[in-house]
């Protein structure tokens, strides 16, 4: 696929036409705990973010996702208004534990018919269904078994793609395992910032090659199953050396680099783990939760590479600096607090940062690759004067990432797609209710859906296929 014309990412909407490639497909993305709601109906189990946010002082103000956006009773409405912003695809996750009560074991029907009326409405509006089997609700009888730093998980889940694939695999293309492994990893095991909330660099460095070992035999499942197109979504760090001429800096990019991304992208699409990061995974860990062969399965042949992005991260050299919890190998190394215009969620906003990190991915790894999450937090809500929501700074973020995947499609990288993050406003995680990404407003007391004016941009985006 390639780009129309030639354009400059910079951030500010530009006056310029550009169309993307014929068949482009947009999309927006949503995923089950945060907008499901329904924790406890028609035989749903419960998930470590259940019991995570119960948990005083993990989640701001006590919020849960008991209730969340209510999609599980309002998916219909939902579906239709995705079909009014003209959407062609939704990204969506299945509850595990909905189909699973304790992830292995009887398979609850109740929670498959869930998913069957879902996907059927999504047909009824010529809308594609793009499934996230694992966003990461993992069931709490899993998690008492020792969750991700457990082999039988991985294989466990291999075990739950097959059901939700026999189920639904008659009308859904698009397959992806995971979603964001490394939040999994390093922010469940990492700092703790996240369900399961542990804070241990073993666990969290176990978690990854289970993680990637579970992605691995499901991959090779759906793929005997039948499935058309098979992925997996990483939110690879778009890290850079704070001091591009210093050997140091460089040095501890690279070793951010090892850990955030090549740690996943070595496995999936070369075979192995590279030397480096090997090392670095060895001085937590003995190494015997790497068996023989599971790189080789992790190595499954995939479609497409889902690209979660939203801020680059900057690193430099600075002995006597404590490790960073979501990174283990970090100590040394020091990460630049975010500069510049910055998000409600305090991240920097750099498309430019956007494409280098497509480039590269396209220049070391080759992988056709969709943009799954692209989004911006920002604490809009109706105007009292026209009852509209003016997000304005949202729609200048799409714009310039837009224009970042227009200037990466001139390099030659093969991108298929966006999704923006989100479809609608929703249990933001360890954020809960505090900040708000969505192209629809939110009201959480009356379930109250509307389009912010950055949805009503989006729309014309997708009908032109294209930016002014």
């Amino acid at each position: 696929m390639t780009a129309t014309v030639e354009v400059q990412s910079s951030g500010e909407p530009q006056a310029s036409g550009v169309r993307f490639p014929e068949g482009f497909v947009w999309g927006a993305a949503t995923a089950s705990y945060q907008i499901e709601g329904a924790v406890n109906e028609d035989g749903r189990g419960p998930s470590i973010w259940d019991t995570f946010s119960r948990t005083p002082g993990r989640v701001h103000r006590g919020h849960t996702g008991d209730v969340a956006c209510d999609h599980y009773h309002r998916y219909a409405d939902d579906v239709a208004l995705m079909s009014d912003l003209g959407l062609g695809a939704y990204r969506f996750s299945v509850a595990w534990s909905r189909i699973q009560p304790d992830g292995t074991g009887p398979v609850n029907t109740r929670g498959l018919d869930f998913y069957d009326r879902l996907v059927d409405e999504l047909a009824g509006k010529g809308i594609d269904p793009v499934i996230t089997l694992y966003h990461w609700d993992l069931p709490q009888t899993l998690q008492d078994r020792g969750g991700w730093t457990n082999r039988e998980t991985a294989e466990a889940f291999a075990d739950y793609a097959q059901i939700v694939y026999a189920r639904l695999g008659d009308r859904i293309k698009t397959w992806t395992t995971l979603n964001e492994p490394w939040c999994s990893a390093y922010l469940g095991y990492g700092n703790g910032v996240h369900a399961p909330g542990i804070q241990d660099p073993a666990q969290a460095l176990t978690a990854v090659h289970h993680l990637l070992l579970g992605h691995g035999l499901a991959t090779r499942a759906l793929r005997s199953a039948g499935a058309r197109t098979l992925g997996i979504t990483l939110n690879p760090v778009a890290v850079a050396p704070l001091d591009p001429a210093n050997p140091a800096d460089l040095d501890a990019a690279r070793i951010v680099d090892g850990v955030g991304n090549r740690i996943f992208l070595d496995p999936l699409f070369k075979g192995a783990y590279a030397d480096d990061v090997r090392e670095i995974i060895g001085r937590f860990t003995d190494l015997s939760h790497i068996h023989d062969g599971d790189e080789a399965i992790i190595n499954a042949p995939i479609d497409v590479l889902g690209i979660n992005y939203y801020t680059p991260t900057y690193v430099s050299a600075k002995p006597g600096q404590p490790a960073a919890l979501d990174t283990p190998g970090s100590e040394g190394i020091a990460f630049r607090k975010p500069v510049g215009p910055i998000t409600d969620i305090g991240w920097q906003i750099e498309p430019a940062a956007l494409t280098r990190l497509l480039n590269r991915i396209h220049d070391d790894y080759g992988v056709p690759m969709m943009i799954t999450e692209n989004g911006a937090a920002y604490p809009e809500g109706p105007s009292p004067e026209t009852g509209e929501v003016e997000d304005a700074d949202r729609i200048s973020y799409l714009d310039g990432h837009l224009r970042a995947c227009l200037d990466s499609l001139s390099h030659g990288v093969d991108l298929r797609g966006y999704f923006a993050w989100s479809l609608m406003d929703n249990f933001e995680w360890a954020e809960g209710y505090n900040k708000r990404f969505g192209l629809v407003h939110v009201d959480y007391t009356t379930q109250q859906r509307l389009p912010k004016r950055s949805a009503k941009w989006y729309s014309e985006v997708i009908r032109r296929n294209g930016l002014e």
